[in-house]
């Protein structure tokens, strides 16, 4: 009687697991980049016309300085800071412009840990500019990691070129 019972149970156990069926394993999804901008979304209405830079001229990307960062480091070191300064002033005087920043790294490293590092990298600036009082809502943050080396090669002068934060501008 109890072998009955213990296979009437694993019976049961084994329809209901039948029916109910193995839940689907989703596929690994590719790490591109880390976009975080939908968290830190600047307070315009889409109908809402952005005004003319106080200075007429429209500001380029070009003027933006590029950041630079140390081999496995997010900190600011005093040339950062110093571009992040100059980059400061444009945005001072640009009060309407919206950037995004994107944080890279060189090629040494997981794709996932480079994601992760990138992102540090771009908050690193964001926090410092908002530090010197540009609204938190004009910057928005994103992680290429790896994936968009400025220079391809693989020695020591390349890393140190794709060790950088860049400066896009979103709107103005």
């Amino acid at each position: 009687m109890k072998r009955f019972n213990l296979l009437f149970t694993m019976g049961l156990i084994m329809a209901a697991f039948l029916l109910t069926g193995c839940p689907k394993k989703k596929p690994p999804i590719e790490p591109e980049a880390i976009d975080t901008s939908s968290t830190l979304k600047p307070d315009v209405a889409e109908e809402e016309v952005i005004p003319e830079t106080p200075t007429g001229e429209a500001l380029k990307e070009s003027q933006f300085k590029t950041v630079y960062f140390d081999f496995d480091k997010f900190n600011l070191r005093p040339d950062a800071k110093a571009a992040l300064d100059h980059n400061f002033g444009l945005l001072k005087e640009h009060t309407d412009v919206i950037i995004k920043i994107e944080g890279h790294c060189d090629e040494r490293g997981t794709v996932e840990y480079n994601l992760s590092l990138g992102e540090k990298r771009a908050r690193a600036a964001q926090d410092y500019l908002v530090g010197l009082g540009i609204k938190p809502n004009r910057i928005t943050i994103i992680s290429y990691g790896k994936e968009r080396p400025l220079d391809p090669r693989h020695n020591d002068e390349a890393w140190d070129k794709n060790r950088r934060d860049e400066f896009r501008i979103i709107s103005q």
